[in-house]
């Protein structure tokens, strides 16, 4: 078992009994376990009209997460992507409806369909007004005669919901939930299909997919496509929904099935406001959870056109907190840096030699990416290879501007270059072997003394040393055997990250976290950097002098 869950049979029962002792007693549910899982409002009286929407769990937080004033009266709960029953359906039906009816609101799925529509006619001959509409905003499969129903039945729950609230008749709110579904389209994409509990999970997507217009139950979708990033990804989403788009500005949902990340999710909302159709969407609601599948690593993308009405029902203040808010899709607001956090940058000049050995490290550096990142993931984030590759990439980017020609003013600009792009204590540490390094530099010191006078720095500010199982393994024996050339200074580098792999306690960094059976034989990525960086230097010194002492070629 992968999952925090008990067993599959208890795991809606006790989900929900768990979303109702954190509800502050908003919510209850019906007394009919383990087959009736009804939530409900526990303040609702029956003088307006009540919705009552449901389905399969495993969409949390849909749907009874929904449910309190402003949205669903009731949520139907049925087993993990199961509809409930027909008495399950009925029993929400007759708990909350009063005088003035009930909207049942319904994916488009054949059981929901049935279950609902079955426990609707039953709810008539109770005497109950009873009134249904079918969500089918999934827009994957264009020539399917019954689309599914996906995240665009929020635009359903929360535009009815408000008219309900505010006291509209049965057939108004109807008629509004009507038009909400004529307007609303979805697609979503996935990397990865779901983990059913209680079930081996079905590999279908390959490594380096993506899979476009899958189901919410993790069914199959209309096309695996060569994942390219999420630019790629959101272009793709939104070349199938402009065509279906209505009129007018529209609101846009943009939801998390699941398993994606808050930063996966803000990247794809960055790359909705670059789109095609950015200048079309007015309001946007989330990124956020809201109509999930378990655990699928994908977003749905849902659009609705709205006029004034629709914009107010759709901001109207709710109860349930799993509710994200409707927002203004707006422009990024940019203030300028306060006083004295400009960096003067000094004049660029240049240098070929000094240019061409900083490009060497930054290419050196991006290339031990992977391999850094790996060693870093057994005792740390997995990240010093990212960290030092992006800030080469940086680096090297930044050469045009760099004062090549004056090695003290160099440092210094390497030191605020590497404060500003490169991330974690590594990034700062850097920067001040820099910096001090530039203050040597300018104190008469040769570029050995300069660069030993930024170690004694760091070691002072960082608290760590050698035996610490950091960088300072290797930078430290480095720099003491550079006067006798970079072959040898190559060498103790690699002594140095070598002798780490026999260190079963770090002394400083994420490692120290780490117990020792995590740490034996692996070397401290920061200490296998800096060795493989002076190798690097030291290949780059013996070419050179190879290229000197080679007699020319006869023409």
């Amino acid at each position: 078992m992968t999952q925090f869950i008990n067993s599959r049979e208890t795991l809606v029962t006790e989900a929900i009994d768990g979303l109702l002792r954190g509800a502050g007693g908003r919510l209850a549910r019906l007394n009919g376990y383990p087959h009736i899982k009804v939530v409900l409002r526990a303040d609702w009286d029956r003088d307006k009209v009540a919705l009552v929407s449901g389905g399969g769990s495993g969409h949390e937080p849909s749907h009874a997460g929904f449910v309190g004033r402003g949205m669903l009266t009731a949520a139907v709960c049925g087993d993990v992507f199961a509809s409930p029953s027909v008495d399950a359906v009925l029993a929400g039906i007759l708990a909350v409806t009063g005088k003035a009816g009930c909207l049942l609101i319904v994916k488009n799925y054949t059981g929901d369909r049935l279950n609902f529509g079955l426990a609707a006619e039953r709810a008539r001959a109770f005497g109950r007004k009873v009134a249904m509409v079918i969500v089918d905003d999934d827009v994957a499969l264009p020539d399917l005669p019954q689309a599914r129903g996906v995240a665009g039945t929020l635009f359903v729950h929360k535009i009815a919901g408000a008219l309900a609230e505010a006291g509209a008749d049965l057939d108004t709110v109807a008629a509004a939930a009507r038009r909400v579904v004529g307007g609303a389209i979805s697609i979503g994409m996935s990397l990865d299909t779901c983990t059913v509990p209680g079930s081996p999970k079905e590999e279908r997507i390959a490594r380096g997919k993506a899979e476009l217009g899958l189901g919410i139950h993790g069914e199959a979708g209309i096309e695996q496509v060569d994942f390219d990033g999420a630019r790629r990804a959101m272009a793709m989403v939104v070349e199938r929904l402009a065509p279906a788009m209505g009129k007018g500005p529209h609101v846009a949902l943009l939801n998390n099935l699941g398993g994606a990340t808050p930063l996966e999710m803000a990247v794809l909302t960055e790359e909705l406001a670059r789109s095609a159709i950015a200048a079309r969407i007015r309001w946007i609601i989330g990124p956020a959870p809201l109509m999930t599948s378990l655990d699928m690593q994908g977003f749905s993308l849902s659009l609705l056109p709205v006029d004034a009405g629709d914009e107010a029902a759709l901001s109207a203040p709710v109860a349930p907190h799993a509710w994200p808010g409707l927002c203004p899709f707006g422009s990024v607001a940019v203030m300028p840096l306060p006083d004295g956090l400009t960096p003067i940058r000094p004049m660029a000049s240049a240098h070929a030699g000094r240019r061409a050995l900083i490009a060497g490290v930054c290419a050196a550096l991006t290339a031990a990416e992977r391999d850094l990142n790996a060693l870093d993931a057994k005792s740390g984030d997995g990240d010093t290879g990212t960290t030092l590759a992006t800030a080469a990439e940086a680096l090297q980017a930044a050469l045009d501007r760099l004062p090549l020609a004056d090695l003290t003013q160099l440092y210094r600009a390497i030191g605020i270059e590497l404060s500003q792009t490169m991330g974690g204590s590594s990034g700062v540490l850097l920067a001040i072997f820099f910096a001090a390094a530039g203050d040597a530099s300018a104190g008469g010191r040769d570029w050995i003394g300069a660069l030993a006078d930024g170690l004694g720095r760091i070691r002072e500010v960082g608290g760590a040393g050698p035996g610490d199982r950091t960088m300072i393994d290797a930078l430290a024996p480095a720099l003491a055997a550079l006067p006798g050339g970079l072959d040898k200074a190559a060498a103790a580098a690699r002594a140095g990250a070598d002798a780490t792999a026999a260190m079963l306690r770090a002394k400083a960094g994420r490692a120290s976290y780490v117990g020792a059976d995590k740490l034996a034989g692996h070397n401290d990525p920061g200490a296998e950097a800096v060795a493989r960086l002076f190798a690097h230097l030291a290949g780059q010194a013996a070419g050179r002098a190879a290229a000197a002492s080679s007699p020319e070629r006869p023409g």
